[in-house]
């Protein structure tokens, strides 16, 4: 992909550093209650989505930082997660279309555990340095839409207030620099920045012209796929 995102990457970098700061203002505060330890992967097994410039930027630093070999047995890893989530995405739509209510479909959707392909054998996150917001976070009380989250394995308790990092706020950070990033293509796609995919599908996916539907420099359009 012939485009230079750096200054956008780096502003995406600023927002991980405003969540690894706002992760060590709570743990020092707090020492007795975050638990968050080398090896403790509790985690590395939710299932949530990435932004567009989130997606594009951990898949940038995948192929830049690791060894092909690496990136190798990482991607069967994500092709195996991949298929379950889908499995899981699928399973939540036909309950829908059965009546069932949203909440009590994403509550269960909230339980399902799938291993995240970056996680190695030693239970340690092969790209650390590049790993999501919402990794950044997990550990320390976090709200969203107006609900509280926590670790189960941390130390706070309910009913007891703490600083609390607005995942609202971040998300809409992350959004606008979605956007910002799709307006710099020249796509047929007018949906780009509004695009959510999990972790697996990010290093997964080649992010060429045909799959971000780049209109060729001379005036046409490069090879499509089915909008």
């Amino acid at each position: 992909m012939d485009y230079d995102f750096s200054d956008i990457f780096a502003r995406y970098e600023a927002v991980a550093a405003q969540a690894d700061a706002a992760f060590q203002k709570v743990a020092e505060a707090h020492p007795g209650c975050v638990t968050c330890k080398p090896g403790c992967a509790e985690c590395c097994h939710a299932l949530f989505d990435l932004s567009f410039v989130e997606a594009l930027y951990i898949n940038q630093r995948f192929h830049a930082d690791l060894s092909r070999e690496d990136r190798e047995k990482i991607l069967e890893r994500a092709d195996r997660a991949d298929r379950r989530i889908h499995q899981v995405k699928r399973e939540a739509y036909q309950a829908v279309q059965k009546g069932r209510e949203a909440e009590e479909i994403l509550s269960r959707v909230a339980w399902e555990r799938v291993r995240c392909p970056l996680l190695n054998d030693d239970d340690r996150c092969a790209l650390y340095g590049a790993r999501p917001v919402s990794c950044r976070l997990d550990g320390i009380p976090t709200a969203i839409e107006g609900k509280a989250h926590t670790c189960g394995k941390s130390g706070f308790q309910e009913g007891t207030s703490y600083p609390t990092a607005n995942l609202d706020a971040v998300n809409k950070k992350l959004h606008d620099l979605s956007v910002e990033m799709a307006a710099r293509l020249p796509t047929r796609f007018s949906g780009l920045a509004e695009m959510l995919v999990p972790l697996s599908m990010a290093l997964l996916t080649v992010y060429n012209d045909e799959y971000l539907g780049v209109r060729k420099r001379d005036g046409g359009e490069a090879p499509s796929k089915e909008e």
